[in-house]
């Protein structure tokens, strides 16, 4: 194939079905939002080399995906009866403690988390056999992360990565092509414009499903949790759809000065753009993502306000602050444990305790960064945060 036509929407959906050799995508609410991030993979993202394989493979392996989850859903019709029962949803703005707090208590066994190679790639092949050691997809995920580390040594000091750990379920969102989660990569403006202006109900509903056939793929495969430990940033932007397609959720919401979040957040994802493009420009990466944020935020205390007026509303939501989740995790995690009516056995304390001595983050090399990289003023990240910072930093 010629380049030129890499990003054609039906030379992308062909070789998605091609992979398999299925045909059935189910219905159809992934394709506008396919059809507006090719194009603007193709106009706007000014991919090197690299970035036009990497991003076009990455597209064809979602299309992929949810070929074959149609398939095991036809052949496993059962899947979409699987419960999720009141699910741990820990959101914060990024950089404020929700990996460690997310990874901690995904040591328990009795949670159900999403790993980072479960995430990337949701749906195993058709004759997989419910074991890890017949399961494709973490050599695929490994040599992806490992693709990534080769590019840029520098995420190592920024972001965990683990395949097998873990992680946000941003990717499962990714699915449906309705999610931030490829702007972490790209800058792909006219696509972000327009996915920010659509109601993100199917995306969420299919990240529901996936869930449920995550949940199945793992009872199948021995594991016996309780209920989910989710964890996304993006969840702030559309906490209302969480609630809506989770009516049970239950929500921890972490808090750190934006300040000293939001240009940490830019410098990881300015180590990623780099990847993919040869002129990606931090200072693009800071106006988009502390405007996003900035509006996540707006948007969570929105929707905590509306809820705040009954009893299910208030029993919602858990807050907790950066500075005593690591100063103080175990009494922490134990205010989560209540929230959820959990009891933090003495078996959960000792997983997370093996978990936290494999993690310590000073093994990994200081990240830096400065706020005029990323066209950041203290003043001004101050007053465009300002409602959150009143209600949540300034209190």
């Amino acid at each position: 194939m010629t380049d030129q036509h890499l990003f054609e929407p039906e030379a992308v959906i062909a070789a998605a079905r091609a992979v398999d050799g299925l045909e059935d995508f189910g219905d159809d609410s992934h394709l506008e939002p396919l059809r507006r991030l090719l194009w603007s993979l193709e106009h706007e993202a000014d991919l090197n080399a690299f970035g036009r394989e990497a991003m076009r493979q990455r597209v064809v392996d979602i299309l992929a995906t949810r070929l074959r989850v149609q398939a095991w859903l036809t052949r496993y019709p059962e899947i979409r009866d699987e419960v999720i029962e009141a699910p741990l949803v820990i959101v914060g703005l990024p950089r404020t403690g929700t990996t460690m707090l997310h990874r901690t208590i995904a040591a328990d066994h009795r949670m159900f988390a999403p790993l980072w190679y479960e995430t990337r790639f949701p749906c195993p092949d058709l004759d997989w056999d419910f074991t890890a050691e017949g399961d494709r997809r973490i050599r695929d995920a490994k040599a992806e992360m490992q693709a990534m580390v080769d590019a840029n040594p520098e995420l190592l000091s920024i972001h965990p990565m683990d395949a097998l750990g873990p992680d946000e379920d941003i990717m499962l969102l990714e699915q449906s092509f309705y999610s931030f989660n490829i702007q972490a990569f790209v800058n792909v403006p006219s696509y972000d414009a327009w996915i920010e202006a659509q109601d993100h109900t199917p995306g969420y509903e299919y990240f529901k499903l996936l869930l449920q056939f995550l949940q199945w793929q793992k009872k199948r495969s021995g594991q016996q949790g309780e209920r989910w430990a989710l964890k996304a940033p993006h969840h702030l932007h559309y906490m209302d759809l969480v609630f809506k397609v989770f009516p049970d959720a239950k929500v921890v919401q972490s808090h750190r000065d934006p300040v000293e979040t939001v240009p940490s957040l830019a410098s990881l994802i300015a180590g990623v753009w780099v990847i993919y493009s040869d002129s990606a420009d931090p200072r693009v990466v800071g106006e988009q993502w502390a405007r996003k944020f900035a509006n996540g935020m707006r948007h969570t205390m929105a929707v905590r306000e509306r809820m705040g007026g009954n009893d299910e509303g208030a029993n919602a939501f858990l807050d907790l602050w950066f500075k005593d989740t690591v100063s103080q995790p175990l009494r922490e995690i134990e205010k989560v444990y209540d929230f959820l009516g959990m009891a933090l056995t003495e078996e959960a304390r000792a997983e997370m305790a093996r978990w936290q001595d494999f993690n310590r983050r000073e093994l990994r090399p200081p990240h830096e960064y400065t706020l005029e990289q990323f066209g950041f003023t203290e003043e001004g990240l101050k007053a465009q945060f300002r409602e959150y910072r009143a209600a949540f930093i300034e209190h």
